[in-house]
């Protein structure tokens, strides 16, 4: 029998492809047949060599996410994942990829992950903190909580509640004001709902008024107020409710014509004993303080009408102050007293029309950003977020307090309040972290509870980009980046993702991009101009 030659091709980089064999002649031993030759296997970047080609790059494999109902039918390539899932998508597992969801409304009420519906965020500027509470907000509008940014100070959170068909309420010199003795909401709840409910919803409405005008008398005076100076001011406010006609909310300028007529009921608490100099000595250190508020450094804010009032139907509302100045701390601080005071009554005022049955029931999410400023503006903005973050539970209302590090509480005035400011903290259902130095963290983790390694990769987020970065590409490395903690549990990393929508609406640096005036005298210097262009002036 003739001998014929298999049959091979010659494949780059690899060995011969075995088409056929050779017919082995009668009588020969099978030991030394030829063995068929394998496919070949190709490297993972592609052949090299002549006639190949590597690639540089090798993406990773498109990864897909439903729950066990929709993915059941793709195993084995469907992999479970101990991320929570409830709540306001936030991100990606930092290293496992998996989505995790939370928020701490919907981590008290349907997950009961957390016992108290706070969360506190900690972290260096330009990191993302604002903008991933700007995410829940946008979430939980969409399941129907009403989102409540009550001192907007940037503002960093106008332009979404705008977007969501909220209410904006500005408030500064010229821009518009609150009046303090207006009982708002509650006041018209009350009125609504009759009868003994609605008698004790004014009575509080009335004990919110008072803590408010003291609240603004403390700014002024930069004390509390006498025991005897608030049963005085009680009743100049009884005495004025009574007086005021249905349908009008009275005016400071009305509270000290009050006080220069001098009633017998707000007489009878000074105990002049009908001695008119008594009776003056009384309550001109008050009247002097009222005189403050409507002409000293609160200008006339809070001397007029309320410009806006909350809406109770709103889908979201922004009280804006940015207007108010750096350093205009009093007025900051009386307009957050105000703005919270007011924001809150409303809540009150949702929740007694609700249980009166006269309207469906809500739930709230206030955000205060920037918590520094307000810390440190007056001690009443201390006690406020104090009695808050205690009474959350029971007020239907969830808070996200936002500011840079724990020492921010180090610089309040007295150690009662710098006590009150590490114990927001403590009592936080949720923290969260993003980049903070490694001194800062080692500080945190002894009252949240992390361990070496948590702490060392929040350190590492804070680290700025290489000395190389240049244009829109490099981001400092924390960026987006944030460890969820909740009680001992470990730590979740998160990377956030923002989208273009989300991008627009919240930016933090909109006065670092150049506005159109700008690009077009840019333009104008490009191409050689020597003078103004048409409705365009000269740059400076």
């Amino acid at each position: 029998m003739a001998k014929t030659k298999s049959k091979s091709s010659v494949i780059p980089g690899g060995p011969l492809k075995d088409e056929g064999t050779v017919p082995e002649p009668v009588g020969t031993s099978t030991k030394n047949a030829k063995k068929p030759v394998r496919e070949p296997l190709p490297p993972p970047r592609g052949w090299n060599g002549p006639g190949g080609g590597q690639i540089g790059n090798l993406d990773p494999p498109t990864m897909w996410r439903a729950t066990t109902v929709q993915a059941c039918g793709l195993w084995p390539f469907a992999a479970g994942s101990g991320a929570p899932m409830t709540g306001v998508p936030l991100g990606q597992h930092l290293f496992t990829g998996a989505t995790v969801c939370g928020d701490p409304l919907s981590w008290f009420t349907r997950a009961h992950y957390i016992s108290n519906p706070s969360l506190f965020m900690l972290g260096m500027p330009g990191l993302g903190k604002s903008t991933l509470i700007n995410r829940m907000l946008i979430g939980l509008a969409a399941t129907g909580v009403v989102p409540l940014v009550l001192g907007d100070l940037k503002p960093d959170y106008a332009d979404t509640v705008r977007a969501l068909n909220g209410q904006i309420i500005s408030i500064g010199r010229g821009a518009g004001g609150i009046n303090v003795l207006d009982p708002g909401s509650m006041g018209a709840a009350a009125a609504r709902i009759g009868g003994e409910a609605g008698r004790m919803l004014a009575a509080e409405a009335h004990g919110r008024v008072l803590n408010v005008v003291a609240a603004l008398v403390t700014i002024v005076r930069n004390r509390p107020m006498d025991d005897h100076e608030q049963s005085v001011l009680s009743a100049a406010l009884h005495h004025l409710r009574e007086r005021t006609p249905d349908g009008r909310a009275p005016l400071l300028p009305d509270l000290l014509r009050v006080l220069t007529e001098g009633p017998d009921r707000v007489r009878a608490v000074t105990l002049d004993r009908g001695d008119d100099t008594r009776y003056r000595d009384a309550v001109d250190p008050l009247h002097r303080s009222l005189l403050g508020i409507l002409d000293g450094p609160l200008g006339d804010t809070f001397a007029s009408e309320t410009s806006t009032r909350i809406d109770l139907n709103a889908t979201a509302v922004c009280v804006d102050i940015s207007r108010i100045g750096e350093a205009d701390t009093q007025l900051t601080a009386a307009a957050m007293l105000a703005a919270w005071s007011d924001g809150l009554g409303t809540v009150a005022a949702s929740h007694a029309l609700a249980d009166a049955g006269l309207a469906p029931r809500r739930w709230f999410f206030t955000v205060l950003d920037e918590l520094w400023r307000p810390l440190r503006a007056a001690s009443g903005i201390v006690d406020r977020i104090d009695a808050l973050t205690r009474l959350n539970r029971t007020l239907g209302l969830g808070d996200a307090k936002i500011t840079h590090t724990i020492k921010d509480a180090e610089a309040l005035g007295t150690d009662a309040d710098r006590a009150k400011a590490r114990g927001f903290v403590e009592r936080a259902g949720m923290v969260v972290c993003a980049g903070l130095p490694r001194q800062e963290m080692e500080e945190l983790g002894r009252i949240v509870g992390m361990s070496q390694r948590e702490i060392a990769l929040v350190s590492s987020w804070s680290s700025p980009p290489g000395w190389a970065a240049h244009g829109d590409r490099e981001e400092p490395p924390g960026r987006g980046r944030f460890l969820i903690k909740v009680g001992g549990r470990p730590g979740i990393p998160i990377q956030v993702a923002i989208t273009d929508t989300e991008r627009l609406l919240h930016d933090t640096n909109k006065r670092w991009a150049p506005n159109e005036y700008q690009t077009a005298q840019a333009v104008d210097h490009a191409r050689g101009a020597s003078g103004p262009g048409p409705d365009r002036g000269w740059i400076a």
